[in-house]
Parts: C-alpha cells; structure tokens; sequence
C-alpha cells in the first residue's frame, strides 16, 4: 500500500490537466473459497475472531461517466458494477481478491492484515450484491494476527487448491495458509523467498501474486511481481517460486505504469492490472495481456495494452482483478479497488466480459 492523494485531489489534478519450497503440482479436492460456518452478525471496528458482517451494494449506472449507455472498453465490455459500503467500520483497504470458477464465492483481502470471504449474488449476468459476508483477521505462525507481529500491508492473494498465498510489501514476505485447517483460522506459514525479493524496496515491494496451475507452462510455480521494485534498465523486478525454473524476470515499465496485480486466463496468458498517478495527467489504469510462456529466469517481459481508463470513468484505486468463465464460455474479469480506508474514495467491484 502506497500513500496516495485523496480522490478529490485527483479530481481536481485531472481536471487541472520459492527458491528452495516447491509449491503443489496441482490443486487440492477442497478449495480454499468453499463457504464457512455461519457467524453472528458485529459492528466491531476489528475483530480478533471470525464474524459475518454486513456489505450494502449500490449499482453503478455505467461505466463511462459521459455516456452511461457505452459499453466497449478496449478489448472489455462492461457488466456490471458495484459500490460497497459497511456498517463494519473495518471493511475497507481492499488489495486482493480470489473467485471461484462460477466467479460467485470470493476471499478478498485488506491491506490491515485481514480476510473477507463472501458469495456475489447475480441477476442474469449483472451483479446485485455481496452475501454471507465473514471478516477474519490473518493468524500468524504463533496463532495471533499477523498484526500482533506489525505485519501488515497484505496486498496479493493467490490460490492452489485449499493453499493460500498472501503477500506482505512492506515486509517483504508471503504467507502460505491451508485452508483445509481451519479455513480463515488457518495459521500461515512463511514462503522461503529469493535474497532478491527480500530487498525489495520498502512499500514497493511485491503487489501480484499468481499460482500456476497444473496444465500450464510453469506449474506449480508461483509468480510474484512487485509494485516497483526497479532492476538497473528500470524495468519491474518478479519472481519465480518454486516450481522447475525458479529465477528473477523483468516487466517493461513504459508510461510511468506499477503494478497492481495479476491474473491467469485459462487461455494461458496472464492479465496485468497497472496504475498510475501524476499531478498533471491524473489518474490512469490500464491492463496489459502476456502470454505465460513468456515468463522465464532473465526475461524481460512485455504485452499489449488491451484496456484504460482514467477519471473520466468509474475507477478508483484499483488494486485488485480476476478472471473467471461462465458456463456459457464468457471470460469475465472482475476488479475491485482499495479506499484506503478514506471517507472520499471508494470500494468498487467491476465486471467486464473479454471480447479481444
């Protein structure tokens, strides 16, 4: 997490112009976003223990703010979209988030070291809302919050099976939790990280986090990717973990563009959220397609931007996206933005069909 201008100075600004730990080869029967017990419902601040909550759902009208009936966005075509509000004073900060393969069951995750897990409820195609909806703060090897620890920052989540992966910038470390044990009480279990990784710049380290799946190029590799941690010719330092060719690549930064966050198409290519800021060109987003078998130790790796977007549309901090298939063959990508835990910007849940 960055320290970024609130969304009316943004506004006003536009206006104005493992190395050694070799991940599973394929996913466990038992996937981490299968649904928990029901809990009571809390208005608490934080939470020590595991608690159903509230999330109020406010449909957005459209996606450009100039013409609400437009659709096409590049290579995506607008769903749907959300604004997410809480009675639950906690829910907020929002920089990772997991679907299952019907896009409905969801872990998300805060950058103050906690777990949202739910179900987006559907009409036809658009999205209606957010149920069953459970906070849990992330337990530590010891059993206590990771924030116990001052282990916070919790920005990537990535899914193999019932293992779940979570990235720390600021401290430069990944968690792994299984949550066959205990689902959100899982404990989680540090990664071994290259020496690399470990340096990476304090609060640039590592944003995107991706678990390739059997079938793939590269599985059971993990691929970690930080938001800004610079090599010598300013490209973006990643990661391989684990896997058959662990070793250090490279994103071309072009445009002033950071990293978000990542997902894999059942295509084989992978999907880079990136954003950006400045004074003078505002605030922009954009989503560049790789082919995974690009990805490789030394590699300097580069796509097509396929999607952007700035203030003139329904965005915010976006630091979040996914990617599902609906059973009528639609590649769905779904992001989600962080508010920073601000009263002026906002938590959004977008949904875009993928027609490039």
């Amino acid at each position: 997490m960055i320290s970024r201008p609130s969304r009316r100075g943004l506004l006003q600004a536009a206006a104005a112009g493992f190395v050694a730990q070799v991940l599973p080869d394929r996913a466990l029967a038992q996937t981490a976003v299968q649904p928990p017990p029901k809990r009571a419902k809390t208005d608490e601040h934080s939470v020590t223990e595991p608690v159903s909550i509230e999330v109020n759902a406010r449909p957005l009208a459209g996606f450009d703010t100039r013409d609400r009936s437009r659709v096409r966005f590049g290579e995506l075509e607008f769903r749907s979209g959300l604004m997410l509000t809480s009675p639950f004073r906690g829910f907020g900060g929002l920089s990772g988030l997991r679907l299952d393969a019907n896009g409905e069951r969801f872990i998300a995750i805060s950058d103050k070291g906690g777990w949202f897990t739910g179900t987006i409820t559907y009409r036809a195609k658009e999205m209606t809302g957010l149920a069953d909806v459970e906070a849990a703060p992330m337990l530590g090897p010891d059993g206590k919050p990771i924030t116990a620890r001052g282990w916070f920052d919790t920005e990537a989540v990535a899914l193999d099976g019932s293992l779940v992966y979570v990235s720390l910038e600021r401290v430069n470390r990944i968690l792994r939790f299984d949550f066959a044990k205990g689902f959100t009480r899982a404990l989680g279990e540090e990664v071994p990280l290259p020496l690399a990784a470990r340096k990476l710049p304090y609060n640039k380290g590592m944003e995107a986090l991706v678990a390739v799946p059997k079938g793939q190029p590269l599985a059971g590799t993990l691929i970690a990717i930080s938001e800004r941690g610079l090599d010598a010719q300013g490209n973006i330092l990643g990661f391989l973990i684990g896997g058959k060719t662990p070793g250090q690549f490279a994103v071309r930064r072009t445009e002033d563009f950071d990293i978000s966050d990542a997902t894999l198409l059942a295509t084989g290519d992978m999907l880079l959220l990136e954003r950006k800021f400045s004074w003078v060109g505002g605030v922009g987003i954009r989503i560049r397609r790789i082919p995974l078998k690009s990805f490789a130790p030394g590699a300097v790796i580069d796509g097509p931007s396929i999607f952007f977007a700035d203030l003139g549309y329904e965005i915010d901090n976006m630091e979040a996206i996914d990617s599902h298939v609906t059973p009528e063959g639609d590649t769905v990508i779904t992001m989600l933005s962080d508010d920073n835990f601000s009263m002026i910007q906002r938590n959004l849940l977008l949904q875009f069909t993928l027609v490039g």
